[in-house]
Formats: C-alpha cells, sequence, structure tokens
C-alpha cells in the first residue's frame, strides 16, 4: 500500500463513485410522511419519542394544563434536584462542586463532607497517565483536532487494562472514575503537543495538583505559568456543572446507551460518544456561535445600534451573512422553547467574568442579540415552538474571555459530559435488556440480478 496518497489522482474517480451514491441513495421525502417516520426521533411538535427510561436526570420544556402539554420555562434536574438550587448551594458556601455533582450523578444521592472529601481524592488518585503514555501516544502522533486526539487516548487506553472487557459494575465503574480524572489531561496535552509541532511553541506539561478542582487543574495544567483568578475558575467549574448531564435522549447520551446496549466495552462506549459529541450539531456548537459572533463584530459599525444589529440577523436567516447557512447560532433547542435553563444560569456569571475581563461591551453585543434573535425568527420564519438563547450560546464566549483556544472549547465539554456518558452507561448495564434496535422500513424497489456479462 503507498505511504501516501495522491489526492488530485483520486478524486475524480472518486467523484464519479460519489455521483453514483447521490442517483442511487436519495429517499423521496415525501415516503417520510407517508410511513409517518419519526425523523430525529422526534414527531413534528419537536417531542422526543420515548426510547428508554432513567433516573439520571430530567430535562422538562412542557407542562400539562387541562390534559394539554404546554410550553414553560425550561427545567433540568440531576437526581430529582433542581439544577439552578445545586448551582446557587455552590454559589453561597463558595466553593466548587463539579467533583459533587459527579458523585451525585453516579451514585444518585448527594455525599456528606467526607464522602466528598473521599471521592475528590479518589479521582486525584486516578489522575495519573500510564507511564511514558504522553511521550509514546499523545505526542507521537499530534492532531488539529483534539476531539480525535482525546478518542484515539481512550481507545489506546484498552490496552493499558488488564481487565478492558470486563464489564460488571465495580469493574465499569473505575474505568468511568479513571476517564472522568483523565479527561483534563488527555485534552490539554494533545493541545499542547499539537500546538508545539505544528505551530512551534514551546512544549511544557503540567503535573496536576491533588489538592486542585477538576476545573482549577484545567487552568493550571494549559497555562504557562498555570496562574488563574478565583473567579475564573468558579465559572469554569460552573460550567462543568451545567454541561454534566442533560438526560438520555441527547445524541451522545444515546450514543452511549445504544453502545453499551451491545455489551461492548467502556472503551469503545465513550469514543462512540465522543465521536457524536464532536459533531457541529451537537458539542461543536459553541465554535460556531463564537465564529458568528466575530463575523458580526467585524461587519457592523456600531454594536449598540439595535437596528443594525436586527438588520445583521435577517441576513443570516436569509443566508446572506456568515456560514450563509441561514442559522442564528446558539439560538433554539430541540427540546427547550421558553427558556434554557443553562443559558439563564450562566448568564448571571459571563456579566461578572466580562467586566474583569473589560469586555462588557462584547457582553451588551450578546445580550442585544439574545432579545433581538427569537423576535428575528418569529418574523422571517414558521416555527412550530418558541425560541431561546441555548446554553452553547453563552459557552464559547466565556470560553474565549477565559482564554481557552477554541481547539478545546468541545473537549472542555466531553470533560464535563463524561460524567452524565458514565452514569448512564452503569445505568444501562444494570437495568440490560435487549440490545437498541429501532427499526428502518425498506423503500427500495425489488429488481433482478443480471449476470456481468449483461450489464
Amino acid at each position: 500500500m503507498a505511504d501516501e496518497i495522491n489526492y488530485s489522482e483520486v478524486t475524480p474517480k472518486i467523484q464519479s463513485l460519489a455521483g453514483l451514491c447521490e442517483k442511487n441513495g436519495m429517499i423521496n421525502q415525501e415516503l417520510y410522511s407517508k410511513y409517518e417516520v419519526k425523523r430525529g426521533l422526534r414527531d413534528i411538535n419537536g417531542k422526543g419519542v420515548l426510547a428508554g427510561l432513567t433516573e439520571i436526570s430530567e430535562v422538562r420544556s412542557y407542562t400539562v394544563v387541562d390534559s394539554e402539554m404546554v410550553p414553560c420555562e425550561g427545567k433540568l434536574f440531576y437526581r430529582g434536584i433542581d439544577i439552578e438550587q445545586i448551582v446557587e448551594g455552590f454559589v453561597l458556601e463558595k466553593r466548587f462542586g463539579f467533583e459533587e455533582v459527579t458523585y451525585l450523578l453516579l451514585f444518585g444521592e448527594l455525599p456528606n463532607k467526607q464522602q466528598l472529601e473521599e471521592f475528590s481524592a479518589l479521582l486525584s488518585h486516578y489522575r495519573t497517565l500510564p507511564t511514558s503514555f504522553v511521550r509514546d501516544i499523545i505526542m507521537k502522533a499530534p492532531s488539529s483536532d483534539m476531539m480525535n486526539t482525546l478518542a484515539r487516548s481512550v481507545l489506546t487506553l484498552y490496552s493499558y487494562d488488564e481487565r478492558a472487557n470486563d464489564i460488571s459494575i465495580p469493574n465499569v465503574l473505575r474505568q468511568c472514575l479513571q476517564l472522568i480524572a483523565l479527561f483534563p489531561l488527555l485534552s490539554v496535552y494533545g493541545y499542547q503537543a499539537y500546538r508545539h509541532y505544528h505551530d512551534g511553541q514551546s512544549l511544557f506539561i503540567h503535573q496536576p495538583q491533588p489538592e486542585l478542582s477538576t476545573a482549577e487543574n484545567i487552568l493550571h495544567i494549559l497555562r504557562p505559568d498555570s496562574s488563574y483568578t478565583e473567579l475564573e475558575a468558579r465559572i469554569l467549574d460552573i460550567a462543568l456543572v451545567l454541561h454534566a448531564e442533560h438526560g438520555g435522549g441527547n445524541n451522545s447520551t444515546f450514543t452511549t446507551h445504544v453502545v453499551s446496549s451491545s455489551g461492548t466495552d467502556t472503551y469503545s462506549t465513550v469514543a462512540a460518544s465522543l465521536g457524536s459529541l464532536k459533531g457541529p450539531k451537537h458539542g461543536g456548537a459553541n465554535i460556531k456561535v463564537m465564529q458568528m459572533f466575530d463575523d458580526m463584530k467585524a461587519t457592523i459599525q456600531d454594536w449598540e445600534d439595535e437596528e443594525e444589529v436586527e438588520n445583521y440577523l435577517k441576513r443570516l436567516l436569509h443566508k446572506e451573512a456568515f456560514d450563509k447557512a441561514g442559522l442564528i447560532y446558539g439560538m433554539g433547542h430541540a427540546v427547550y422553547s421558553l427558556s434554557d435553563p443553562r443559558a439563564n444560569i450562566f448568564k448571571k456569571f459571563v456579566r461578572s467574568l466580562s467586566e474583569e475581563k473589560g469586555m462588557t461591551k462584547e457582553f451588551q453585543l450578546y445580550s442585544m442579540v439574545e432579545r433581538l434573535a427569537p423576535q428575528v425568527i418569529s418574523q422571517e420564519r414558521k416555527i412550530y415552538k418558541g425560541v431561546s438563547a441555548n446554553v452553547d450560546f453563552y459557552s464559547g464566549f466565556v470560553y474565549h474571555m477565559l482564554g481557552l483556544p477554541s481547539e478545546l472549547f468541545t473537549p472542555i465539554f466531553a470533560i464535563a459530559r463524561i460524567s452524565g456518558w458514565s452514569a448512564h452507561r452503569i445505568e444501562e448495564l444494570m437495568n440490560a435488556g435487549k440490545i437498541i434496535r429501532p427499526a428502518y422500513k425498506s423503500v427500495s424497489k425489488h429488481q433482478a440480478y443480471r449476470p456481468l456479462a449483461d450489464r
């Protein structure tokens, strides 16, 4: 096999074969309505098709009034506890919360002080990579895509685990705790390796500190001088808390359930979930929001002019601005209609951080877009439910103010969501039923086979 592919020679043939895919692969869109196919596993009103049961979290966007489903302000519950109350508790007590939320999601109850200290110490114990892993795995083939780097590292850890295929609950829990602890290292070290080999930046590898929280360790190992302010670390911790879990139906968590139901190992399951989260329709959305605002700030002359901002939003919907996709990124959600509770919580902290970073003008622009976009969308589009800012609307802005490189935006999401994936994997294995296999109806036309000589 050739060492390198000559794309100039391959492309014409591939294009020809791709033409066959397009010719014979398109399904008549009317058939989806004819057979009442629930595209995206959601009905016409956006309500998800019931595919399973979970006790881990609840996403609420509707309430029942006189036997009718009525949109309500969004709510998110972790093991039955309102996420707003959870975050409020961390703020009042001035402490980091991601470790406690991870404990709650995994074990179904809040830890007392001793249990939380022991659990945090256990995560710290697992926050050590195998000998020479950074040199032999992360440094050897650095990639520009940190999600692929993260997935590759996860799959490679399979080779270091003597009980990799054991899916007993104690062993899976041990594997999950190790991955939760290691995700920050795998993500940040992967980024530093890429920037060193491709951009010539100085390479530095900071070891995590056992006394630091997950959020503090991320900033500690990422920054050359390991320095950060208390506000920076606490807001990053809130980001991890808000992204840790979001019900069993979101794409990456559903992937966790689907793959776990086959009986495969933890590393393969998590790698599949990472592949799902990488997509721009899922975990990669916050990058699109940042890019959209960069274009907006470069295009609009007066950031305080509502009419100019509104016209830009209309141009977005008309496919005349930014990437011409016809979307206002960060607005709308598959489940929420009136509000995304995570965005509402986040916004309170975004203002404080923007003041510390001297970026209040940018924050005011975000606030204006958040207010104007639903109005513009309702005027320009026929929509079946309300539209509001989702958590991605502010998360990219927060990461930017924290000085996090855009390559790590989605890995930060993964660092948080591995807690939820782990809880759902354990739940799926504990309640093991049939392998998850939805139905697909064949709409192909039958034809007779013809010998090669007659074609």
